[in-house]
Parts: C-alpha cells; structure tokens; sequence
C-alpha cells in the first residue's frame, strides 16, 4: 500500500474516531502525540486518564492557520503573529484568556498554549475537523517523550482509539517543539528552547 491511501485513509478514520470524543494517535509536526477534540471535555478527560497526568498539567492544542487563533484567544498580542512569520521550527505559544475552551484544558491562569502546524498529516487533518486538536506527548507521565512511533509505549497504543499508520516507520529522530510567551510589551520569552 503506498502512503497517498495511508495518508486520506487515516484522516478519515481519526475524523471518525475525533467526532465521537475519541483519542487517536498521530504524528504531529514534532514527536508522536496522542489528541482529541479540544473543545470537548469528555475527550480531555480521557487523555488525563490514559497518561495518568495530573489535571493541573496543561496541554496544548494544534491549529491550521494563525487566522484561527483569534476564535480561541481573546486579544493576542499584534507582536505574536510577526513572530510567528519568523519562526524557523515548531514554535508553541502560550496565549493568555483562552476563549472556548473546556476549563479542564485551559490552564488555571486562563492560559492556553497553542501551536499552529505545517506538517502535511496534521494540518490536512485540522482543516477537515475544523476544530482545535489536542496534542500531548505519546507518553506515560514522567516518562520520556517519544522521538519516534518505536518509542510510544505499547500502554499508550493500546489505550487510545486508533493509532495512525502514516510515518510509522519514519525513524528521523525528533523533540519537542520551542514554548514561547509574551510579555504585556510584547517582548518573547523562551520557556523551552
């Protein structure tokens, strides 16, 4: 099977499984990560659960284009969207006063950290869900992150509701993405680097 059937057949099938408060397991434009609907609680919750992670942990979400941060954050710093045009690789952004989002998924601050994507998987996937993804780490709490599907936990594959097939077998090491956050000013600064 060539990967152009693994590509469409995988979307459709995490469409399927996201529309009904599934997790699924995909590669993201960083590390292997496990998502849900973030506008649904149930979903979240279920995340929570599966990595055994304290509620207190945020999370991020994934969107397509920078146009539709402004339906999940009210008033984003103007310097944010010229940073973003610079960025050389995955970058997350912490927002402040994240709008329709479930409180289990907002961070207690009212936070949301939020990284828009170009990677083909994930961004094809986004614009046809038409809504906000979680990604987390592939990984148990506390344990190491993922560099490639090899690495998720066999816990974590069998506790989600469809693994994605596509890039399975991709072994080019990858990490964490950069977390940034603005200042009031809007001046960057680099939480992880």
């Amino acid at each position: 099977m060539t990967q152009k059937p693994i590509f469409h057949d995988d979307v459709e099938a995490c469409l399927k499984v996201l529309r009904q408060d599934g997790i699924i397991l995909y590669p993201t434009d960083t590390i292997w990560g496990i998502g849900c609907d973030a506008t649904s609680a149930a979903a979240v919750q279920r995340i929570y659960e599966l990595k055994q992670r304290p509620a207190n942990k945020s999370m991020i979400i994934l969107l397509a284009d920078e146009k539709d941060i402004l339906q999940y954050v009210a008033d984003p710093h103007p310097a944010i969207f010229a940073y973003l045009k610079t960025v050389d690789r995955p970058t997350t952004v912490i927002y402040e006063h994240a709008l329709h989002l479930p409180d289990n998924l907002v961070n207690a601050d009212g936070s949301i950290a939020i990284r828009i994507v170009k990677e083909p998987f994930c961004r094809h996937l986004l614009k046809r869900f038409r809504k906000p993804l979680v990604s987390t780490s592939a990984n148990l709490s506390g344990g190491l992150s993922p560099a490639n599907f090899q690495e998720v936990p066999d816990a974590i594959k069998q506790g989600v509701d469809y693994v994605v097939r596509y890039r399975q077998d991709d072994r080019t090491p990858a990490q964490p993405s950069r977390i940034v956050k603005f200042t009031a000013d809007g001046q960057v600064v680099v939480i992880r680097p």
